[in-house]
């Protein structure tokens, strides 16, 4: 079983420190959310993705078996944290784990995983706004987009319930086991907050490690030209085989599929973060750390 986890959130760096940490040479870390321990969150459409989950705990500890005798496995899979289960589940499988989860300013959070969303044809909604309200129609199963492959998450304020999913890791595993970070810490010192966590783990903190930014995303400005184009893909593996490829599109399909993001809409981030504020207040007094005023929610009254 993994020494440790890496359980979320998306969008807040999980990614860089994934690929941060599979450097070290004391650590193997495999593929990337293999979701295990959290099948209620996992696509309803398995053969769809890129790759084949493991489905059984022989096949998921194959994906740990070219682990060294003096390396520690680890495991990322940003579900763990809004699953029910996972923490529970963790334990029972392996109660010694270390556990990282990183937390981002909920408006900024939601508005990035939404246009990751959009990116993993998961939501077909391109207008965050719109998307924000659609979620008691999704609640309802209405207004689902037909190949989402897990509506859950389009439930966007489940994933912002941060103390709750805290609580639930910590009811799980001794304080000294879990390590919350702050997605503006990574930002703004990433090395040290890479040395942090290698602290955390107790492998050597000053072997070098390549500091990794994750590339931002472009929106997507033709959702029905970016769905044919991974209709296309997906309509290729299932004739010639093989797993997917990075495929180089011409310039012309790309300036015809994306464009830059466009900037936050004020009026919108500050209605989410009215809306957000009692979770920011109870998740700074929960980790003793003022996140209502780093995060600037202190100005909205």
């Amino acid at each position: 079983m993994p020494d440790f986890f890496i359980v979320g959130h998306p969008k807040c760096g999980t990614t860089a420190l994934h690929q941060m940490l599979r450097t070290h040479p004391q650590i193997h870390m495999p593929l990337k959310e293999p979701r295990f321990f959290a099948q209620e969150l996992r696509s309803r459409y398995r053969r769809l993705g890129p790759r084949r989950l493991p489905e059984t705990q022989i096949d998921y500890l194959r994906l740990f078996a070219a682990a060294g005798p003096d390396q520690l496995a680890g495991e990322a899979s940003p579900q763990y944290l809004r699953s029910l289960t996972a923490a529970e589940r963790i334990a029972a499988a392996q109660p010694s784990a270390r556990i990282i989860a990183i937390l981002r300013e909920p408006a900024s959070f939601l508005r990035s995983f939404h246009l990751q969303a959009v990116h993993n044809n998961v939501e077909t909604q391109t207008d965050f706004a719109k998307a924000i309200r659609l979620e008691p129609a999704r609640r309802a199963g209405r207004r689902i987009p037909l190949l989402s492959q897990a509506p859950q998450a389009l439930f966007y304020s489940e994933h912002v319930r941060y103390v709750e999913q805290l609580r639930r890791f910590h009811a799980a595993f001794p304080a000294e086991q879990v390590l919350v970070l702050i997605y503006d810490d990574l930002r703004a010192d990433n090395e040290g907050t890479v040395r942090r966590v290698l602290r955390f783990l107790g492998v050597e903190e000053q072997v070098k490690i390549e500091l990794i930014q994750t590339e931002r995303l472009r929106a997507v400005r033709s959702p029905a030209l970016y769905r044919l184009g991974i209709a296309a893909s997906l309509a290729r593996r299932r004739l010639f085989g093989g797993a997917p490829r990075r495929e180089r599109r011409s310039s012309l399909w790309h300036r015809l599929v994306y464009r830059e993001q466009d900037p936050p809409d004020e009026e919108l981030m500050r209605e989410l973060r009215v809306r957000f504020k009692p979770e920011v207040v109870a998740l700074s007094e929960y980790l003793g750390r003022d996140l209502v005023t780093e995060w600037g929610y202190d100005a909205l009254g």
